[in-house]
Formats: C-alpha cells, structure tokens, sequence
C-alpha cells in the first residue's frame, strides 16, 4: 500500500482535483450548475477521506487565507481586463455601480440588526459578521454568465465586480476605524486613504503599463502578477484600499485608448501593448482558474457538517436570505426600472464572503455565530442562481422555437399570398 504521505501522493491529488475542477467547468456550462457547489463538496469528500485514512488534522485556515488574497487579487484582474470603458456604456456602468453600493449598504444595515437579535452581541461585531455575507460574488457571476444575453452578462459582472470593491474597501476601513473617537475622525479617515489610494493607483498603473511594453524578454509576465501582488500586499500593509490599484491597472491596460490620449499616446506601442494584453489575459484567466478550484476546495475541507443541522441555524440563513433578496429586488426595480427577474436570483456569496469572515479582528468575534449560517448563504444564493440560470435557458429556448413558429407562419403567408396572386 503507498504511503498515504508521499509527495507523490500529493501530486497525484494536486493533479486530479485540477482536472476534476476543467470537467466542472464543461459540466457547469451545459447544466448552469456553479462550479462552487462541485468543488466544495469535492473538499467535503476529500475530508471525509483524510478522516478515514487517519491522515490527522491540518491547519487549513493560513493555506484558505493565502489562497483568498492571491484569488482576490487574480479575479478582480480577470474581471477588469473583460470591462471596456466607453460613452455607450456609461449607462449600464452607472447603474451597476449603483446598485452594488446601495444594496450592499442597505443589506449589511438589516443583516447587522438580525445577526445581533439571534446572537445578542454588539452593533460593532454584528457589523464584521453581516458586512461579508452582503457581497456579491465575482468569482461565481463571472464564470456562470456566459450563457446569458450581452446586456444581462454585462451587468452582472460589474454589478457583482463593484460589490466586491466597495465591500473589501469598507470592510477593511471599518476594521480599520472601529476604534476611532468619533464618526468625523472616521469619515476623515477613509476620505484620505481612498484619495490616496486612487493617486497612487493611476500613478503605478501608467508607470506599470508603460515599462513592461518596454520589456523585450519572453519571461514577464509572471514578474507582472509578481509586482502587482507585491503592491497589493505593501497597500494593505499601509492600510490602502490595495483592490484599486489591481482595478485601475485592468481598465487602464485594457482601455489604452481612452487613458493614453494626447501627448500620452506617444507613450505607449499599439503592437506591443496588444500582445502584452492578450498573454495576459491569458495568464490571468489560467491562474484565476487554479486558485479558485483549490480555495473553494480547502474551503469544503473547512466545513463542519455537524453545524448543519441545527434547526436555528437554517432559521436565521433562511431569514438572512429573504431579507437580501428583498433588498436587491427593491434597488433592481427602482434603478433598472423593472423587475429584473434574472439579475435578482443571481446574487450569489462566495470568495469574498468567506475570506473576509476569517478576516474579522479576534475582539470582535461573535462566539454565538455558528460557522453554518455562512455556509447556508453559499449553498443557498448558489443554488437559488443555478435554478435562476437554467429557467432564462428554458425560456430563451422557448422564446426562439415560439420567434421560429411565427417566422414560419409568415413565410407561409407570404407564399400562400404570392400564390393567391399568381392564379
């Protein structure tokens, strides 16, 4: 029998939950089914296993938490790299925009009085527990879209995109200004670091752009992610909203014309910045895949399947999940204009739900919180967006065989007129 730790075992592993993660993928695009809900039960089996084989425990927390920043960090650049600024699309940017930051301020307000009803904790813990499970999930909407019509897809991923900026942004500035003496030094606060976080953004964003265009050797963009990594991590050190800096050097590498105009535009090389936009791309879309397969896995690996059962704990997921959807429903239709059926179920947690709720400070941890809620959330805004999903496919299909039978009864009036005419 081989032993069960040897590295090769662990390679073996390492191989086949990447090639289980591809399979997922071709799965999820014929069935909608997200390839979260695969790969967190994958790592629940995979537990179960280690548990059965006596492997013993493992500290899976620092792995989940490195694995979240570097997944982070490639998933708002893979989302920023698909996002092209211009007029045409202002309307579609600004209203997404809007109902990202009003639903996330609205639901983390209802979920923070909820979670301190059943918890009995303060206004200031209930806060870091309802802040996370209030983001939407880039790393879910952005693979799960595809299927959908261009204005839908469009509007999901910078909806779901502008969650996840503005809820890291707030959640780290709160963790960051909890303690302040008063809300103005609070506001103050925060009003500095995104002033100086967006300067510094564009300034190492265009000197960023316009060395590696310079850069001749075939070995460059790994050094790229490396440098882009290492100013978000510095950022985060400096307590900076570090995401913007990885945002703003998406747009601006993607949306050369629109920053690089004037005098500008002698700064950069049309052909050199096209390939090194589509190896990038390249790059960034390979690596977003491996490390979101491996983070949701370790995750599932997490899972206590005991918190599961408890009665209260579905309850309050319940409770919680009404209150989120009813909260982004009112925003759709006062902003959208309609009632945005679509769009509504497709409001899933994830990524960012689950790395910032590891994030929150020891003070400020709620032991009457069980871990299950969080999972419930996931499951459930999962599966509520996987029978969102297959519903708008049944209905288009429906809708091109019912625009079919009406071409085709015209066709034949047509003929039969054609026909009338002619005898």
């Amino acid at each position: 029998m081989p032993n069960i730790g040897s590295p090769y075992i662990f390679l073996i592993g390492v191989s086949v939950i990447v090639v289980l993660s591809y399979f997922y993928n071709l799965i999820s695009k014929r069935t909608n089914i997200p390839t979260v809900l695969m790969l967190i039960t994958t790592g629940i089996i995979l537990n179960q296993l280690m548990n059965y084989f006596e492997m013993g425990e493992i500290n899976m927390m620092p792995i989940l938490e490195l694995l979240g920043i570097v997944g982070l960090i490639m998933i708002v650049l893979e989302a920023a790299l698909d996002l092209k600024l211009t007029k045409d699309k202002a309307p579609i940017i600004i209203k997404s925009m809007s109902v990202a930051l009003l639903e996330l301020l609205a639901t983390t307000a209802v979920l923070t009085y909820i979670v301190q009803f059943f918890t009995g904790a303060s206004i200031q813990q209930s806060i870091f527990y309802a802040m996370p499970m209030s983001i939407l999930s880039s790393a879910i909407v952005i693979p799960s879209v595809g299927s959908l019509d261009e204005h839908k897809k469009e509007f999901l991923i910078y909806n779901s995109t502008f969650s996840d900026i503005f809820g890291i942004m707030f959640f780290y500035f709160y963790a960051g200004a909890v303690d302040a003496e008063s809300s103005s030094a609070m506001l103050a606060n925060f009003g500095t670091n995104t002033l100086i976080t967006i300067l510094l953004s564009f300034v190492l964003s265009y000197i960023l752009v316009w060395v590696f265009q310079k850069i001749e050797s075939e070995v460059k963009l790994f050094l790229l992610i490396a440098v882009l990594v290492l100013l978000y991590a510095m950022g985060k050190m400096l307590h900076l909203s570090s995401l913007l800096i990885i945002l703003t050097f998406g747009l601006i590498l993607n949306n050369r014309k629109v920053f690089f105009q004037g005098r500008l535009s002698r700064w950069i090389k049309p052909v050199a910045m096209r390939r090194v936009l589509v190896d990038f791309r390249l790059i960034t879309i390979e690596t977003a895949f491996v490390v979101r397969t491996f983070f949701f896995v370790v995750f599932g690996m997490t899972i206590v399947l005991s918190s599961l059962v408890s009665v209260k704990v579905f309850l309050v997921s319940v409770i919680i999940l009404a209150a989120a959807y009813l909260i982004r429903f009112i925003f759709l239709y006062i902003i959208e204009r309609k009632a945005a059926k679509t769009e509504l179920w497709i409001a899933p947690r994830g990524l960012i739900t689950i790395l910032l709720y590891f994030a929150i400070p020891s003070e400020y941890q709620i032991e009457a919180f069980e871990s299950g809620i969080l999972l419930y959330v996931i499951l459930g805004t999962s599966i509520i967006m996987t029978w969102s999903l297959i519903s708008s496919k049944k209905t288009d299909i429906y809708d091109e065989l019912y625009d079919d039978e009406i071409a085709q009864q015209e066709q034949e009036a047509i003929d039969q007129h054609t026909k009338d005419q002619s005898s």
